[in-house]
């Protein structure tokens, strides 16, 4: 908690970057995507994945796969610390061996500000590599006050189209992040949080930008590709 506490500090919550604050975010060309898959049945090997796709083209331009041994526990609310590690040596060795292609913005499978402290593995990625971060999640973290009750189904219900959101405002009055329903062929929403270095309505609106499918397709190739290297 101490060390979570630290780091928070750390975490800025808006847009650092010329290309966010561009409506059609001219300038930004390389968008990253990390994931990690367990191997079934055995939850201390995984294999960490980063990829980079050129935007807004979302084409494949570099990709980093590797098995890793995962010794941490998993403890709710401290993924991070069992994770992002592995994350961060996948970016590091991207800027030692292709510094071209660092990414301008990285989307992770998790959660920034929505956690029970407001600093979740987007957050903790974030400010470790000092890059701008978005958490997508799949699912709502039930924090400050929110739960998945039939007032909140009823809201995903109302997205009607691609595009479609609302906010996620928890019971202390803050923001946490933004619930979006990011293709026309699924109503299941996404869930979008501030990682580090942007705010909170363009991670909402470079995420749609990025999805073929429901989700963001740096995430998506990251665990296509990790996925595959296990199989393999």
């Amino acid at each position: 908690r101490r060390e979570q506490a630290r780091l928070r500090a750390g975490v800025v919550e808006e847009d650092t970057e010329q290309w966010q604050k561009d409506p059609s975010f001219t300038g930004l060309e390389r968008v990253g995507g990390v994931d990690l898959s367990y191997i079934k049945g055995d939850d201390s090997s995984a294999c960490a994945s980063l990829v980079v796709l050129s935007y807004p083209a979302l084409e494949v331009l570099y990709e980093d796969c590797r098995m890793v041994a995962v010794s941490a526990p998993y403890v709710a609310g401290f993924l991070a610390f069992r994770e992002v590690p592995f994350l961060v040596e996948a970016v590091q060795r991207l800027q030692q061996e292709e510094p071209k292609l660092k990414p301008q913005v990285l989307l992770v499978d998790g959660n920034g500000l929505l956690h029970p402290r407001g600093f979740g593995v987007a957050c903790h990625l974030g400010v470790l590599t000092d890059l701008p971060c978005i958490g997508v999640a799949k699912n709502l973290l039930q924090v400050d006050g929110l739960t998945r009750d039939e007032v909140h189904r009823e809201q995903i219900r109302s997205l009607q189209k691609e595009g479609d959101s609302f906010p996620l405002t928890g019971a202390s009055g803050k923001l946490l992040g933004m619930v979006l329903r990011s293709c026309s062929n699924s109503s299941k929403p996404l869930y979008i949080s501030v990682g580090h270095r942007v705010c909170l309505g363009t991670a909402a609106r470079l995420v749609r930008s990025c999805c073929r499918y429901r989700i963001p397709e740096p995430i998506r190739q990251a665990d296509i590709r990790s996925r595959e290297y296990i199989r393999k």
